[in-house]
C-alpha cells in the first residue's frame, strides 16, 4: 500500500508538470514553424534532429543506469550506490567522447551528397549540426544524474526541471521570432546552450541532495560493478542505438526521397505524439522504479502486478486523449497551425495508433531490464528496430508515398510486441494468455466501445467547434463508464475507490485548514 501511495503521489506531481508544459510546448512549436518557415523547420528536424534523437538516447541510457541504482536502493547498500554512480560517470564520459568523435566524422558524409538541403541553407545547416554535436556531449553526461533522481523517485525536481526547460524553449521561440539574424543558426545555438545550462543545474542539485553523488573514482571504482554495468549498458546501448538509427533514419529517408518540406510534417506529427504521450509517460516514469525495486527486494509478485497495472493504465490515459484527436485531427491542426504541411494528418494518425500498440508492452520491457537478463532480448529487439528501415527504403524506391514509412514501422511494432511477450515468459514466467486476456484484449475492447460511437458522430455532423465538443464529451463519458465497468478488475476498482476517498478526504482537510486560517 505504501508503494502504491508513492506511485500515486509521484504521478500527481508529474501530471502537474505536464499540465504546465504541454500547452506551452505546443504553442512554442506554432511560433517556431511560423518564425523558421516550413523549409528551415524541416532542415532543423533532419540535421538538428540529433538533439531529439539524443534525448531518446538519454532516456534509454538513464533507464539502464537507473536499473542498477533502483535495484541497489531496494537492498539499501549506500556504498554500492556510490560505486555505481562513479562507474556510471566513467562509462558515460567514455561514451560521450566516442560519440562526439564518431558523429562529427559522420557529419562530413551527411553533407556530401546524402542530405537534400538547398545550397543557400547549407552553411546554416552545418552550424546547426555542430551545435547538436556539442549538445550530445552534455546530454550523455547528464545520464548518471537523471538516473539518481529517478532512482530516488524525486519527481518534484524532475517536474521543476521540465517546467524550466519548457519555458526556456518558449523564450527561444519568441526570441527568434523577432531576431534579424539567421533564425536557424540562432535557434540551434540557443538550444545547445540550454542543454549545457540544464546539465549544470542537475549537477549542482544532485551533489547537494544525494549522498551517493560523490565523485571519487579512486575510492569507489569497483571492477566487479564495472564489469556488471558495462555488460548491461553495452547490451542496452545496442538496443537504444538501433532505435536511434531507426528513428533518425526515418528523417533521413524522408529527406532523401521527398525533401525538407515533408520533414516538417514528420516533425509536427512527432511533437504532437510526444506531447499527447506525456500522459502515459508520466505513469510509466512513476511506476518503473517500483518495478525495479520490487525485483531488487525479491518481491517478483509485486513486480508483475505493477507491470500489469502500468500497461493498462498508461494505455487508458493515451486512449482518453487519442480518441477525439484521431477523429478531429484535421480540424485541430487547422486551429493550431497557420499552415499545415502536407501529410501531417496521416503521419500523425498512424503514429498515434503505433503508440497505442507499443504502450501495452512497455512495462514488460522494464521488467525484463529489472531481471537483468537482456542480451538475447536486445539482439532480437535491435533486429526488429532496423528491419522496417530497410523495408521502407525498398518501398520508397518502388515509388510508394511517404506515409508507407509509418505503416511499415507499425507493422514491425506488432512483431516486436510478440518478442517482448516471449522473453517475458522466459525470464520471469509471465503467463502470455493471462496478459493478453487481462491487458491487451481488454484494452482494445474498451477502445472500440469508445471510438465507434464518436466516429459515428463525426459522420453525421458538420466539422466545427460544436462537433469537436460533442465528440470530446461523448468520449469522456464513455471512457469513464467503460473503463470502470470493463477495463478495471474487481480488485483494481476497490483500490481506485479507496484512493478516491483518500483524495477527497485530503482535499477536505486542506479546505478546512484554509477556512480556519482565514477566520
Amino acid at each position: 500500500m505504501q508503494a502504491a501511495n508513492r506511485v500515486i503521489k509521484n504521478t500527481g506531481i508529474l501530471y502537474a508538470r505536464m499540465a504546465i508544459t504541454v500547452f506551452i510546448s505546443l504553442y512554442a512549436t506554432r511560433l517556431l514553424l511560423a518564425a523558421l518557415g516550413t523549409e528551415n523547420f524541416g532542415i532543423f528536424n533532419v540535421v538538428g534532429g540529433m538533439i531529439a534523437m539524443l534525448t531518446f538516447l538519454n532516456t534509454a541510457m538513464t533507464s539502464a543506469t537507473q536499473r542498477f541504482m533502483s535495484y541497489t536502493e531496494g537492498s539499501g547498500d549506500l556504498q554500492r550506490l556510490k560505486k555505481i554512480f562513479n562507474v556510471s560517470l566513467i562509462l558515460h564520459l567514455s561514451i560521450a567522447i566516442l560519440l562526439f568523435i564518431a558523429i562529427e566524422a559522420v557529419g562530413h558524409f551527411l553533407f556530401d551528397g546524402i542530405l537534400t538541403i538547398p545550397e543557400t541553407r547549407l552553411a546554416a545547416a552545418k552550424w546547426v549540426f555542430h551545435f547538436s554535436v556539442v549538445s550530445t556531449l552534455f546530454t550523455i553526461l547528464a545520464v548518471p544524474y537523471d538516473a539518481t533522481v529517478n532512482a530516488h523517485e524525486n519527481m518534484i525536481f524532475y517536474a521543476i526541471v521540465g517546467v524550466i526547460e519548457t519555458v526556456a524553449k518558449l523564450g527561444i521561440a519568441i526570441f527568434i521570432t523577432y531576431t534579424s539574424d539567421d533564425k536557424l543558426i540562432i535557434y540551434g545555438l540557443l538550444t545547445c546552450l540550454l542543454s549545457v545550462a540544464l546539465l549544470a543545474f542537475r549537477v549542482i542539485y544532485c551533489h547537494k541532495k544525494f549522498s551517493e553523488c560523490e565523485i571519487n573514482p579512486r575510492k569507489y571504482f569497483d571492477k566487479e560493478v564495472y564489469r556488471e554495468m558495462t555488460g548491461f549498458a553495452g547490451w542496452s546501448f545496442l538496443g537504444s542505438s538501433s532505435s536511434i538509427v531507426a528513428n533518425y533514419g526515418q528523417s533521413v529517408l524522408i529527406n532523401i526521397f521527398f525533401g525538407p518540406t515533408v520533414n516538417a510534417a514528420q516533425t509536427i506529427s512527432g511533437q504532437v505524439s510526444g506531447q499527447l504521450g506525456v500522459f502515459a509517460t508520466v505513469m510509466l516514469k512513476a511506476i518503473n522504479p517500483l518495478i525495479t525495486k520490487s525485483e531488487g527486494s525479491g518481491d517478483r509478485s509485486m513486480m508483475l502486478k505493477a507491470s500489469f497495472m502500468g500497461s493498462k493504465m498508461s494505455f487508458f490515459l493515451l486512449m482518453l486523449l487519442y480518441v477525439p484527436v484521431l477523429i478531429e485531427m484535421p480540424y485541430i491542426f487547422s486551429l493550431w497551425l497557420k499552415e499545415v504541411p502536407d501529410y501531417t494528418v496521416i503521419f500523425c494518425r498512424i503514429l498515434l495508433i503505433r503508440n497505442l500498440i507499443e504502450q501495452l508492452f512497455l512495462t514488460l520491457t522494464s521488467s525484463i531490464a529489472a531481471v537483468g537478463k537482456i542480451r538475447k532480448y536486445q539482439i532480437y529487439s535491435s533486429i526488429s528496430n532496423i528491419l522496417p528501415l530497410v523495408a521502407t527504403y525498398a518501398l520508397f524506391s518502388l515509388g510508394f508515398p511517404p506515409y508507407i514509412l509509418y505503416i511499415s514501422f507499425t507493422s514491425f511494432t506488432i512483431i516486436s510486441s510478440g518478442i517482448i511477450l516471449l522473453f517475458s515468459r522466459k525470464y520471469f514466467n509471465l503467463s502470455i494468455t493471462d496478459y493478453l486476456n487481462s491487458v491487451v484484449f481488454k484494452c482494445f475492447i474498451c477502445l472500440a466501445i469508445v471510438f465507434i460511437p464518436c466516429y459515428v458522430i463525426s459522420l453525421l455532423t458538420v466539422e466545427g467547434v460544436m462537433r469537436l465538443i460533442a465528440i470530446t464529451l461523448t468520449s469522456s463519458l464513455l471512457f469513464t463508464v467503460v473503463i470502470w465497468s470493463i477495463g478495471l478488475s474487481a480488485s483494481e476498482r476497490s483500490y481506485a475507490k479507496d484512493t478516491i476517498e483518500k483524495g477527497i478526504t485530503s482535499i477536505k482537510l486542506i479546505m478546512n485548514k484554509s477556512l480556519l486560517n482565514a477566520k
